[in-house]
């Protein structure tokens, strides 16, 4: 059974990166990778501020926890502000994380039920902070947004 404090403690750190992110003129889409209890990293999404088509939250994180050894991924904990989008599912599953915390799955709801068949154990706070992070973000440049999730 998940503890529900411990998951908003470690919320916290996406958050934190997530807030980061919007001020620096980008996306406010925060991650933590967190194993055994210890964040190893975070990341936020920097699509706009390195011109990238990848650096999404969980990715930028991801890169910044560098290269690990299968055995860490295997007790690693994916906390991320939003639903995760297809590219972030897949990289969850590629490193065979078996655990993500998500904010807030309202504004976007991604590849969650795809991580549960692939036996990834998927918990959602509702984080209303999550919540006003995107929609004031969504309202102020849906554009970007729309451009960011790959619609027009």
């Amino acid at each position: 059974m998940t503890d529900i404090s411990t998951d908003t403690a470690l919320l916290a750190h996406a958050i934190e990166a997530a807030r980061e992110g919007r001020a620096t003129g980008g996306i406010p889409i925060g991650a933590a990778l967190v194993v055994d209890g210890e964040v190893l990293a975070v990341g936020f999404n920097k699509r706009v501020q390195r011109d990238s088509p990848i650096l999404h939250g969980e990715t930028d994180c991801l890169a910044n926890a560098g290269r690990l050894p299968a055995s860490v991924y295997a007790r690693a904990t994916m906390v991320t502000t939003l639903s995760p989008c297809d590219m972030c599912t897949g990289a969850i599953l590629l490193y065979g994380i078996p655990r993500v915390i998500i904010g807030e799955n309202r504004t976007f709801y991604g590849g969650e039920d795809y991580l549960r068949e692939r036996g990834v154990e998927v918990t959602v706070v509702d984080s209303e902070e999550c919540v006003e992070l995107m929609t004031e973000f969504i309202a102020a440049e849906p554009e970007l947004w729309n451009e960011d999730i790959g619609e027009e």
